[in-house]
């Protein structure tokens, strides 16, 4: 029995300091809230934010969109405080930064607990990259269901130029969707800075989901529409897995490993792909 794949197109990150954002969160189309006490929070705003964050995330209201919370690493001043914080609450998952070794990993498990949300993987390090493997062969005792590609962070360690092709990134950036899948976890892509370059976001969500992400992670409500739209199946695709699905529950074909359709052969794991494109599509 195939598992239907979870709709994550777009996962927006919104400042955990800012309460009328968070509220604005509740009634936007994302399939993801990530509500981020790192990057987006001053130093000095640290703890009001985890304050805001916890009672946010108690108040609840934000529908079928998975909520996550990205906490501080361990190795700053506010990590250990962002775990105590998120380890009771009703989350999706914890997004944790810099994970470069399964050792992370298992250091970030046990200072949410055991019992706490699910992990998921900021991948913005050479050494994260490196790690993959290894990562990922941690995911079960760690409760990991997800992989984030950190761009920003990732292009600064390597001094890289990613440009508008990210061409210096595409290795790393196939190396953590293939690590995500061979541990049958998310992978989300990194962001795009470009606020005002609708052209650029949008090459760039079809680059993710040409790479196989399941989507992508955004910074501003306006890229909501360009990630959906990218990662969601396109009507031809949809209509392609109408008829997979039609063509095998078809009598004459029930019995068969493979079947001719629209000139092409057709095998069992295409009607798995099929039925995996009309749960996306909803």
């Amino acid at each position: 029995m195939t598992t239907a794949p979870l709709r994550r197109r777009s996962a927006l990150y919104m400042p955990a300091s800012n309460p009328r954002a968070i509220a604005k969160a509740r009634s936007l189309p994302c399939d993801v809230v990530i509500l981020d006490l790192e990057d987006a929070v001053a130093p000095g705003e640290k703890a009001a934010a985890r304050a805001t964050m916890a009672a946010e995330c108690r108040a609840g209201g934000f529908g079928d969109r998975a909520l996550v919370v990205r906490i501080n690493g361990l190795d700053t001043p506010w990590g250990a405080a962002d775990a105590e914080a998120v380890a009771g609450l009703a989350l999706d998952a914890v997004l944790v930064p810099k994970i470069a070794s399964d050792r992370d990993l298992v250091a970030a498990r046990a200072a949410i607990g055991p019992e706490g949300p699910a992990l998921w993987a900021m991948i913005e390090t050479c050494a994260g990259i490196l790690a993959l493997p290894g990562i990922v062969a941690a995911a079960s005792s760690a409760t990991l269901t997800a992989l984030v590609a950190g761009t920003n962070d990732l292009a600064k360690e390597m001094r890289c130029r990613p440009g508008t092709d990210r061409m210096p990134l595409i290795h790393a950036l196939a190396a953590t969707v293939t690590a995500a899948r061979a541990a049958g976890l998310l992978a989300l892509d990194g962001v795009c800075n470009a606020l005002d370059d609708p052209d650029r976001l949008a090459r760039e969500a079809l680059q993710g989901a040409t790479l196989g992400f399941d989507g992508k992670t955004l910074i501003h409500p306006s890229q909501i529409a360009a990630a959906n739209s990218a990662f969601g199946p396109a009507p031809e695709q949809v209509a392609w897995a109408h008829r997979v699905v039609d063509a095998f529950a078809d009598d004459a074909n029930a019995a068969l490993g493979a079947i001719r359709l629209d000139g092409a052969m057709v095998e069992r794991l295409h009607l798995e792909e099929a039925r995996a494109i009309l749960a996306l599509a909803g």
